[in-house]
């Protein structure tokens, strides 16, 4: 009986980190991000320079030169790295691809203290909806 018992109690435990796992897998942006505007001009070819820079700088490490999630580093990484030519991807707000770009979560870091202009955290955004062109 107390076998099962403990039996019991390991699977739950098992299933509880499970489905917290799961749960983690979902990125939720806050409202204030998902709403939030773009205030530089996507379409400034100066723009799109420095979003090239930054993102060859920061992102294609992991995320390839293409966003296709095949970078070099990608290997190493624990989740998916997604695919900026997507439709989901390119679905998303100006607002989320900035919250997510400079706040980060699990695999993907934190840019707040590397890239500390919002501004240039924009150009990014830009450039990365070039990949859906």
């Amino acid at each position: 009986m107390k076998k099962i018992k403990n039996v019991l109690i390991l699977g739950g435990l098992i299933f509880g980190l499970y489905a917290f796992n799961v749960v983690q897998d979902e990125w939720v942006v806050p409202a204030k991000f998902n709403t939030m505007k773009n205030p530089t001009d996507a379409a400034d070819e100066d723009n799109l320079d420095i979003g090239s820079e930054l993102y060859a700088k920061h992102c294609k490490s992991c995320h390839g030169k293409e966003g296709l999630g095949d970078g070099p580093k990608a290997a190493e990484q624990k989740g998916d790295l997604g695919d900026f030519s997507s439709e989901e991807f390119q679905a998303q707000t100006d607002g989320a691809l900035f919250y997510k770009t400079k706040m980060g979560r699990n695999d993907m870091p934190d840019f707040s203290k590397k890239i500390t202009s919002d501004e240039d955290i924009w150009f990014i955004v830009n450039y990365m909806r070039t990949m859906g062109e």
